[in-house]
């Protein structure tokens, strides 16, 4: 803790207790805080500061202004929130739509947290007006998460299908109900388990394996329809027999 020295009223000084000095690290905490609470807007610099209980000189002089701090405190949250690289890679498995299955878990799982709900909110809320955070929440989590969706489908399925475009897919495919949330859309968290399987099943045997034989029943209806055409145009042209 710091101490405040003080003069006595004989000249001399002694020492009496002040404020712990607050690290940087906690002022963006706090920062955050009000800023996903509130907002940018109706969040101040002096409202950041009582809740830090620090003096507006000093984040003054660390960041100068609000804006600053915001870009500040939401690039160190993104940071904090990504799913590292390494963890995917250690939800591998042999078996590739295992694989799917796992990562897809940890992807939407991370997505749907309410600090990932927040963060994303926050983001799309202010990019439009500071386009560098959403460019920054790309290049920190949504590219680097792609690039090991392709490698692992490089590795694993060879290149008859452009990798980076399978990678970007999947990820939209796995998290778009955690999109819609963050846009205010209803999502049942039970839901969540069944929409990882269903999207994996999807991605990894399509919507349709093979086409369908066709039904004898539709192809007899369907000659009798090119028939009863043929009817009525000879009908319309007064050649009908």
């Amino acid at each position: 803790m710091l101490a405040e020295v003080a003069v006595s009223a004989d000249g001399g000084s002694r020492r009496r207790p002040g404020r712990p000095s607050l690290s940087n690290e906690q002022l963006l905490d706090h920062a955050l805080d009000l800023f996903l609470e509130q907002g940018f807007e109706r969040t101040s610099i002096e409202g950041i500061c009582q809740a830090a209980g620090m003096a507006k000189r000093t984040v003054y002089a660390r960041y100068g202004d609000k804006e600053t701090l915001f870009k500040a405190a939401l690039q160190r949250a993104i940071q904090d929130w990504i799913v590292p690289i390494e963890a995917l890679h250690a939800a591998e498995t042999e078996d590739l739509e295992e694989s799917l299955l796992a990562i897809g878990r940890i992807l939407l799982a991370n997505i749907s947290s309410p600090a990932g709900q927040r963060l994303l909110r926050l983001t799309n809320a202010e990019s439009g007006r500071m386009p560098e955070i959403g460019a920054f929440s790309v290049e920190q989590g949504t590219r680097p998460t792609i690039e090991y969706l392709a490698d692992l489908f490089r590795r694993r399925i060879g290149d008859q299908f452009d990798p980076a475009f399978a990678g970007e897919a999947f990820l939209n495919l796995i998290t778009g109900p955690s999109i819609s949330a963050a846009w205010g859309v209803s999502v049942d968290p039970a839901a969540l388990e069944g929409h990882t399987r269903n999207a994996v099943r999807l991605f990894m045997h399509g919507m349709l394996a093979g086409k369908p034989p066709a039904s004898p029943h539709i192809d007899a209806a369907l000659a009798a329809l090119d028939e009863a055409r043929v009817q009525l145009v000879l009908a319309n042209a007064g050649g009908a027999p």
